[in-house]
């Protein structure tokens, strides 16, 4: 496994590793950010309708837009493993009867991509810019992170783990796949929890999660929950983590933030294969453990 840790803010040197990786559903994190910037700006309503769709920016972030996901479809899942080109995203919809929707927005939970490729869509529409030059404007620039991607083609994966991904087509990821060091993702996320993209109101929408259930047999969620862009929720050991998972082809990435009295760390790991909740609890076990040496240094 691959891991950075950053404790009050500062990344310990010896996990800044210049490894490229997927972030795969982290993404989501990233454009929930970008989109809550247009509302920071006044330039959409979070409760307001969008033009994609009879939703609410709000109920697209937070999984409540009534959309369906395509990794419903078996033949997408056997289009990817047979390396085959992506689908353009408009077949991809009509295949999935995507305007269709499950239930009345507001009114249920269903974890949704389709819902993040609205997401980005209006991002585009209401900017008057590509995706990429959004999201390094509101987000990559004033972070100051400078070598996350979006990776639009298989050359964009040469450098990136696992060596498997030399074979993926990105366009798979209909919302977009970011690609970058795993110390810039927990640095995205460190410093968007600590108010340096989003006024106090709007992270506190971000972090008002709809409680999903109980325990998850194999993973450290006693309370599962999701917010806008961020799943948040207690663990097994009392803690409450903020952040998200996500996996995809031989790969699974975990970037959470966890504090304990005044002391704050944040945690990103990466690893080839499938165990989401093996990366999860890897990434508690490295919150927990950096938040106790701190306190005893005190």
């Amino acid at each position: 496994m691959f891991k950075c840790l950053i404790i009050n803010g500062k990344p310990l040197p010896a996990d800044l590793s210049p490894v490229m990786v997927p972030w795969w559903s982290f993404t989501k994190t990233v454009l929930a950010a970008a989109a809550l910037c247009l509302v920071r700006d006044g330039r959409i309503g979070l409760d307001e309708r969008v033009e994609e769709g009879p939703f609410t920016l709000r109920q697209l972030l937070n999984h409540q837009a009534g959309l369906a996901d395509y990794s419903e479809l078996k033949d997408y899942h056997a289009a990817v493993a047979a390396h085959h080109a992506p689908w353009p995203a408009e077949e991809m919809l009509q295949r999935l009867d995507a305007s269709r929707l499950r239930y009345e927005p507001g009114a249920g939970w269903r974890y949704s991509n389709v819902g993040y490729l609205w997401v980005v869509r209006l991002i585009e529409r209401v900017t008057g810019q590509s995706l990429e030059e959004a999201l390094t404007q509101r987000v990559f620039r004033p972070l100051g992170l400078t070598r996350v991607q979006l990776a639009k083609t298989p050359e964009d994966l040469r450098e990136v783990r696992p060596p498997s991904m030399a074979t993926y087509h990105p366009g798979w990821v209909y919302h977009g796949l970011l690609v970058g060091p795993l110390c810039e993702a927990a640095l995205l996320l460190d410093s968007l929890l600590a108010g340096r993209l989003l006024p106090s109101a709007l992270l506190e929408d971000m972090q008002d999660a709809i409680v999903l259930g109980g325990p998850i047999p194999g993973r450290p969620w006693a309370t599962p929950g999701y917010g806008l862009g961020l799943m948040v929720g207690g663990t097994n050991s009392g803690h409450r983590l903020v952040g998200h998972t996500g996996g995809g082809l031989g790969s699974v990435v975990a970037v959470y933030r966890c504090s304990q009295g005044d002391q704050v760390a944040t945690c990103a790991v990466f690893s080839e294969g499938h165990d989401e909740g093996a990366v999860e609890s890897e990434a508690l076990t490295q919150l927990l453990g950096a938040l106790s040496v701190d306190e005893k240094t005190e």
